[in-house]
């Protein structure tokens, strides 16, 4: 990066990543400049790199697991941040304010909702304009590399689990222990659940007892909700896995008015067997990631019980790399961009 330019990597569509230049920026009213240190690359960064989100536009930078510093800051901007702060952004990076949800303080489910990475540019690179409204104070204790996946799969587990009717002792189960149920198991360990993860074969067996499950489910050997009933029903079934269709055969290891609460994106339909709806009053919900001040509660619980996501990291000229390991399944489990900042 030169006092004048910036090095950014922006999809072009088609599944095409590129390096490219671009003059530095500017901060506008109620924008903050970031020196970006780090950037998570997410599933959902397919939306932005395949095309798939309605009305996108191209070129377009990825990445919403972004973690810096406070570069600029453009007016009206609250004094809150500060030059040389370290802060970062995830998915939601703004909300309206007028809409029906926002006005009764409901500001995940705005009907405008800015997303980062889609409606502005994000992360892959060097320097981002953020909306401050969508700021995450970052603690100090936590790198710039530990904290970015967190932003996302952290705290899309987290809430999950937090806002769930589950209470402390009760089971609790996490299906799929890749890049965002690695992280669900040790928040429904540290939350004092009774904590079983669910996967597919004995690969993930120790890893998953490791991160604080205290039962593992193969789901290839066994049926998995046979398994749940077996120790006694789940309250809450987070499903992470990118695959709905694994999803709805779920349902009958809830316990009486347990919840499927759905987490992980797929394409495909969701098939569920309603008489499992039926008797026992059980439901389906879904759960999108979290506010800021949501999110700065997830970083101080993680800090306070040491969880942390695994990682590996590659610089943002390797950003295509690290996006397709991401895509083909081998990243164990959250690939994260450094710049060098």
């Amino acid at each position: 990066m030169s006092a004048a330019t910036y090095r950014a990597v922006q999809a072009t569509g088609g599944g095409k990543l590129e390096l490219v230049e671009r003059p530095r920026l500017t901060p506008g009213p109620g924008q903050v400049l970031l020196t970006v240190e780090a950037c998570g690359i997410c599933h959902t960064d397919t939306l932005t790199v395949e095309g798939g989100f309605p009305g996108l536009t191209h070129p377009r930078v990825p990445g919403h697991e972004v973690v810096g510093r406070i570069a600029a800051v453009g007016a009206q901007v609250s004094a809150r941040w500060q030059v040389g702060q370290r802060v970062g952004v995830g998915f939601l990076s703004g909300r309206c304010g007028e809409c029906e949800s926002c006005r009764r303080g409901d500001f995940v489910n705005c009907a405008n909702q800015a997303l980062t990475g889609i409606h502005h540019d994000g992360g892959y690179a060097e320097q981002m304009l953020a909306p401050a409204q969508g700021l995450v104070a970052i603690p100090e204790e936590l790198s710039a590399a530990e904290a970015a996946p967190l932003l996302c799969a952290g705290i899309t587990t987290f809430n999950a689990l937090r806002k769930s009717s589950a209470r402390p002792g009760e089971l609790v189960a996490i299906q799929g222990v890749g890049g965002l149920g690695h992280l669900g198991v040790q928040f429904a360990r540290h939350m004092g659940f009774r904590t079983a993860a669910i996967a597919r074969g004995q690969g993930k067996r120790k890893l998953a007892l490791e991160l604080g499950a205290h039962h593992y489910i193969d789901s290839e050997a066994e049926d998995p909700a046979q398994a749940l009933q077996r120790l006694g029903g789940a309250s809450v079934i987070v499903a992470t896995a990118a695959n709905p269709a694994s999803m709805g055969p779920l349902m009958s290891g809830l316990k009486p008015q347990g919840r499927l609460v759905i987490v992980g994106a797929g394409a495909e339909p969701l098939k569920i067997d309603v008489s499992s709806l039926l008797f026992g009053e059980r439901s389906i919900a879904g759960s999108n990631t979290g506010t800021p001040v949501e999110a700065e509660d997830m970083l101080s619980f993680s800090l306070l019980r040491d969880i942390r996501a695994r990682i590996e990291t590659v610089p943002l000229e390797r950003a295509a790399e690290g996006y397709a390991r991401m895509l083909r399944n081998e990243a164990r489990f959250r690939m994260v961009l450094t710049t060098g900042a």
